[in-house]
């Protein structure tokens, strides 16, 4: 356990738990959780804070995973494939990213948010299908065949070469690519983020960047916050994780902004 007041220990735990909720209901909770963790431990490594970070966020997406499971229907053998499809990606993206500015990505990820927002404001019927349209009847093999390369690989990809928005722009993309409800492209974004986040922890266990003690205090507060949104996501429908979403997305288009402001 690094050398923290007890504050700060709350406080990071509060963000765990905050950013957990967020994850399950429409992803995006490492927005919250790694700025948290960077300004709780600005003496800590950045490898470290990642480190760490992964061993919260798994822990929370699994138990949302584990909440979806039990009401929503999700293929997992679909979502599996599709996680391992974004396993590799993620990996090529990370081999590219030395070479590749932020400042320039920053930009282009903003007007695509942006775009994506008009997008689902102007289309109210966006991901309100009937709860079990993705699951009870027939997906083409092309769309399959799309979700696993164009949503795994490409997002996948995204995510080791950038990162932000990550879960958000899963959800977005299996709602669109296979035609689920909001509530069931979250369960199945759920699934491929245990996928992605498992990849990546066990390569920063290896190196020993992960301060696990503090994890697993953290990880108690994301798990809870997690299954009450994955609940909440359940209960309230589509229409409750449609707003989350918008609400999701403008802030990463504000948070991108700040950050190229500052660059």
């Amino acid at each position: 356990m690094p050398d923290i007041t007890l504050t700060t220990l709350i406080l990071l735990c509060l963000a765990a738990a905050a950013a957990g909720w967020i994850d399950a209901v429409v992803g995006g909770g490492g927005l919250l959780l790694l700025p948290a963790l960077l300004l709780g431990l600005p003496h800590v490594p950045a490898a470290h804070v990642l480190g760490t970070n992964k061993a919260v966020a798994i822990v929370g997406t699994s138990g949302a995973a584990v909440t979806f499971l039990r009401k929503a229907p999700v293929r997992v053998g679909l979502a599996v494939r599709i996680g391992l499809m974004a396993l590799a990606g993620s990996m090529t993206g990370a081999f590219f990213a030395a070479g590749i500015s932020s400042e320039v990505l920053r930009p282009v990820i903003m007007v695509v948010l942006l775009g994506v927002a008009a997008f689902v404001m102007l289309r109210p019927s966006f991901g309100t299908a009937a709860a079990g349209d993705g699951t009870d009847r027939p997906v083409a093999r092309a769309r399959i065949i799309t979700a696993i390369v164009l949503v795994g690989g490409g997002i996948g990809f995204y995510d080791g070469l950038f990162g932000p928005g990550t879960g958000t722009f899963l959800v977005l993309a299996l709602t669109a690519v296979l035609h689920l409800d909001l509530v069931t492209a979250s369960a199945t974004a759920k699934i491929v983020n245990v996928c992605t986040n498992a990849g990546a922890l066990a390569m920063f266990a290896y190196q020993g960047t992960v301060l696990w003690q503090l994890a697993a205090v953290m990880a108690v507060f994301n798990l809870a916050g997690g299954m009450i949104g994955a609940k909440m996501a359940l209960s309230r429908g589509s229409s409750f994780v449609r707003a989350v979403l918008l609400t999701v997305v403008f802030s990463l288009v504000a948070k991108l902004g700040f950050d190229q402001w500052n660059a």
